[in-house]
């Protein structure tokens, strides 16, 4: 239970009395957390608040059509909003600065720590922007066309297209009041669901070649060595979606994708199905996430990670 909770409409009046706000976003950003952002950011625009965007790493390409606004020392804030972020350490070094400073925070993660002064979380929706939409909707902002496609980006991507368990009616209520407002519907799926770059091509053969089982074939385990990922010239952009390759395979209970981000830091990726919590696998190395989908990082070796990874995954099956 997050202490400092407030509801939505507490979090619109907040952010009704604010001006000068700056929108924080997760590093590695992926379509929650900036259309999330995007779509607050150009909802508060329409009610006069000067605002903009900033994440710890450069945006991908990919999502250039969202027209984000991003700070570069426009204003100076007095209003900070992270959205999409459960942790302080997901902000990036290049944001580490605002991390005991943040005044909302607007989440939809189980493990959000409750870091900022007021948290407004719901672990239940699908998607930030979900929640951020019901944001919106308190603000009395009428929706256009810039914050259907930002909100839309969030809905489709974190909800895997509307796959994903956690969808809800509500979901695709959402979601239609979107489309209403003009989203681009078969660009954004196109975009995100339907082409891959070259790139990711080449790292899921990769990926597919160092498949391993393991518990009776119950776990199913990908590496991305950094080699690999320098000598495709891999974005970041070009990694979204590989974390569910393993957990797609038949009798796969845990899929893991261990990616190397530096010479001893690891990126793991945990996704799950009903019979074991992603969350609970996760937060053993002191990640977190939701229940079928969470992460952690990881300080070793590519073997002495595994093992570790492997050694929460055998208790969560054990359960």
């Amino acid at each position: 239970m997050i202490n400092n909770s407030i509801t939505v409409k507490q979090a619109a009046q907040a952010l009704k009395a604010a001006d000068n706000i700056l929108l924080l976003c997760h590093k590695n950003p992926d379509g929650d957390t900036l259309g999330s952002a995007g779509g607050l950011m150009f909802a508060l625009k329409k009610l006069g608040k000067t605002c903009a965007v900033c994440c710890n790493d450069i945006i991908p390409q990919k999502y250039d059509f969202l027209n984000l606004e991003v700070f570069e020392g426009q204003f100076i804030p007095d209003f900070i909003v992270a959205v999409d972020v459960a942790d302080t350490k997901l902000l990036g070094d290049k944001l580490s600065g605002y991390a005991e400073n943040v005044d909302l925070c607007i989440d939809h993660h189980p493990s959000n720590t409750g870091y900022a002064k007021t948290v407004c979380c719901d672990g239940a929706l699908p998607a930030a922007a979900q929640l951020v939409m019901q944001v919106v909707e308190e603000l009395g902002t009428e929706l256009d066309i810039d914050i259907a496609n930002c909100l839309y980006t969030g809905l489709m991507t974190d909800t895997g297209c509307f796959k994903y368990s956690a969808t809800t009616a509500e979901t695709h209520i959402a979601a239609a009041k979107l489309l209403s407002a003009g989203a681009y519907h078969d660009f954004i799926a196109n975009r995100f669901f339907m082409s891959k770059s070259r790139r990711t091509i080449e790292l899921e053969k990769h990926a597919l070649n160092t498949l391993e089982y393991y518990f009776d074939g119950r776990c199913a385990v990908i590496e991305l060595p950094a080699s690999v990922l320098e000598a495709v010239g891999a974005q970041p952009s070009d990694i979204d979606g590989i974390s569910a390759m393993p957990r797609t395979i038949e009798g796969v209970d845990v899929g893991i994708t261990i990616r190397q981000v530096s010479e001893n830091m690891f990126k793991v990726s945990v996704r799950t199905n009903e019979n074991a919590s992603a969350n609970e696998i996760a937060a053993g190395l002191g990640g977190g996430g939701h229940t079928k989908a969470a992460g952690c990082e990881v300080m070793g070796s590519m073997e002495s990670v595994k093992n570790a990874i492997l050694r929460e995954v055998e208790t969560a099956l054990c359960r």
